[in-house]
């Protein structure tokens, strides 16, 4: 019998959106007409620019190793684009490239979070935040995302949560699932209570350039948090570059050789290839990024209304991200139910709320990063479900 695996291991999780995806592609397999709402992937294409400098490169013979912090040409690219778009200087050597924004968010987790710290978590949330957090060896403390605040934090309620174990405070703006986006008045207040307190931040950014209403703001930007916050960041949305697989974080310097020590460690370093492309993608036009959020704005205006018309469903209009987070319980129904019977009856794959946190269950997650056509049958056929359940 083979040795039992660390204890750890029965904190680390997983996502639910991967689950319910490779369920929906069998059910397709098996021939059924399913209509994928489940992941957050842009159907975009990568700009051809970024396309076109990564087949060079690679024809050029970029196939070698480059440092664990990141090509010196991306970090640069990302400290200019940084630094005009965020509110606050960075420069290069502040600068590390990850597998993905995904493994900045471990790393921030694990080397900020030690046995006994707490950290607080949006609820609903990205999963990865809640699940690295407990596998740090700390205690992942849920902060409550209000619907009736249109998904934005109650600054009173997160005073509240903060202990003499709490370390760190995790932020995501705009959001997943919901797409909500804090206000300037909530980062004000959010800020006031992470120096009160003296807490690190993470803030996830990822979809900072996919907003339709309001104004994304690093908190990093607002007095005295530029030290204490990592952001990260990275290509997957905004470029439509998942599978390239390259995130970065904007680190306070003193940070910067303990995340080089768990890169080297842990990825090694990101294909050169791919950075080579994600300078491109940067350093151009960025007519595509513009097109795109055009695009999802149009979409999500489609989504929300349609999802409104539905009986016993109330959809809010996320400012940002591409996704809606329907409230369904006036179906009769909690939102893993829902999801549940909505792929098995009608082929329309979505998440449960309940897959992002505690407090989502009357919620169902819907990404409109698909094509309108889609999107309309999916809606009438979520109304169909409804009318006949």
């Amino acid at each position: 019998m083979a040795a039992p695996l660390a204890a750890r291991m029965q904190h680390l999780g997983t996502e639910g959106a991967y689950e319910v995806s490779a369920r929906a592609k069998a059910l397709e397999a098996a021939g059924r007409p399913i209509i994928h709402l489940e992941i957050g992937e842009p159907d975009f294409d990568t700009p051809e620019r970024a396309r076109a400098t990564a087949k060079a490169a690679l024809d050029d013979g970029a196939s070698r190793y480059g440092s664990f912090y990141g090509l010196p040409s991306l970090r640069e690219a990302i400290a200019r684009d940084a630094t005009a778009r965020k509110g606050f200087q960075v420069t290069p050597d502040e600068v590390i490239v990850g597998i993905g924004a995904k493994s900045v968010i471990f790393w921030a987790l694990v080397a900020l979070l030690d046995v006994g710290d707490e950290a607080i978590v949006p609820d609903p949330g990205f999963p990865t935040y809640e699940s690295a957090a407990r596998f740090a060896g700390a205690t992942s403390v849920p902060l409550p995302i209000r619907e009736r605040l249109d998904f934005r934090v109650d600054a009173e309620e997160l005073g509240a949560l903060v202990t003499e174990r709490t370390r760190l405070l995790v932020l995501n703006s705009p959001a997943n699932p919901t797409g909500g986006l804090l206000a300037p008045e909530d980062l004000t207040a959010i800020a006031a209570i992470a120096r009160k307190h003296d807490l690190w931040v993470l803030s996830d950014e990822i979809y900072g350039r996919l907003v339709y209403e309001g104004e994304h703001i690093s908190i990093a930007s607002l007095p005295g948090m530029r030290e204490r916050t990592v952001v990260v960041d990275g290509f997957s949305k905004t470029y439509a570059m998942t599978g390239w697989r390259v995130g970065y974080g904007l680190l306070p310097p003193a940070l910067v050789e303990p995340f080089g020590r768990l890169a080297v460690n842990s990825i090694g370093c990101v294909p050169t290839v791919n950075q080579l492309g994600a300078v491109a993608a940067l350093d151009g036009p960025q007519n595509d990024v513009d097109e795109m959020v055009r695009e999802l704005r149009a979409r999500r205006d489609l989504v929300v209304a349609g999802l409104n018309a539905v009986p016993g469903v109330s959809c809010r209009a996320p400012a940002g991200a591409f996704y809606v987070f329907p409230n369904v319980s006036d179906t009769g129904s909690s939102g893993s139910d829902f999801a549940e019977r909505l792929l098995t009856e009608a082929d329309v794959c979505v998440l449960p709320g309940d897959a992002f946190g505690t407090f989502a269950d009357a919620h169902i997650r819907i990404s409109y990063a698909t094509s309108r056509e889609k999107l309309r049958e999916a809606i009438q056929r979520i109304d169909a479900f409804v009318r006949s359940s």
